[in-house]
């Protein structure tokens, strides 16, 4: 396990997010799931809640937004910046289409969203007060987080044109793919990999949770409101499901392989 409290380099998947159809049932869910607690931050931040393991944030959970009911249930990745109007500079001269402009969140930080010139939306975090998430390689943390694109090639020149990101290709039997590096650090913080046939739900950011045992947490997922449509499979770094939670967001439950944390965080 491993506690990080500063501000995480640009480029780097910094926050996850959700807003979700009914707050109580989400929270009954992840707690079950993946021991998570919580903290509402009030009335005057709409009851946004953070996600605790250890009482350290791991990841947001919002509740229904009036007029937002059309929302997407989706988990939402924030990639870190240090100038949030260079990068929103930089996403529309790449091609993104913005969805919420550049804006403050009181003293924790400032916020925009955009949709990447292949269609997946992903948000950017210029940190103050919150830096993001504080909790990583323990169970109920995120471990690792993927972009799936139609188009590698493409995405990995937005990516590094949006947020400096360098790339080691790791792409095998005519499937791409290629982990992503930010600027100035010495390990990945993600990968990037092209969406597979009968892949139905388009580009996207995906989000996977440690666990200490994935079998026994993708049984919790089907105990408690979610699905789970593929049986856990293993891989070079681990142990891996992919599930839904009870809103249909998509998400993924992996126990790493005993080398340790192939991100190389600290």
């Amino acid at each position: 396990m491993a506690t990080h409290t500063e501000r995480w380099p640009a480029g780097t998947p910094c926050w996850f997010e959700i807003t979700v159809g009914d707050l109580a049932r989400s929270q009954e869910f992840y707690a079950a799931v993946l021991g998570w607690e919580f903290e509402d931050s009030g009335p005057e931040y709409g009851h946004y809640v953070n996600a605790l393991v250890g009482g350290r944030r791991v990841a947001g959970i919002s509740p229904p937004i009036e007029g937002g009911e059309d929302w997407p249930k989706v988990w939402t990745t924030y990639l870190a910046t240090d100038d949030l109007e260079a990068t929103a500079e930089a996403a529309a001269a790449a091609g993104a289409q913005t969805v919420m402009e550049p804006m403050d969140v009181a003293a924790f930080g400032r916020i925009g969203l955009w949709v990447d010139s292949g269609g997946a939306a992903f948000g950017a975090w210029e940190a103050r007060a919150h830096t993001g998430y504080d909790a990583h390689n323990e169970h109920g943390a995120v471990c690792w987080v993927d972009l799936v694109t139609s188009d590698l090639d493409a995405a990995k020149a937005f990516y590094a044109t949006t947020f400096g990101l360098t790339y080691d290709d790791l792409s095998v039997a005519g499937i791409g793919y290629a982990t992503f590096t930010p600027p100035g650090s010495e390990w990945p913080a993600g990968g990037m990999g092209d969406q597979q046939d009968g892949d139905v739900l388009g580009p996207r950011w995906c989000v996977t949770f440690e666990v200490d045992d994935v079998d026994s947490a993708r049984q919790r997922v089907l105990e408690h409101g979610g699905s789970a449509p593929n049986p856990p499979w293993d891989f070079e770094f681990g142990r891996i499901a992919t599930v839904h939670g009870p809103d249909g967001e998509e998400f993924s439950l992996m126990k790493p392989a005993p080398t340790d944390d192939f991100s190389g965080r600290d």
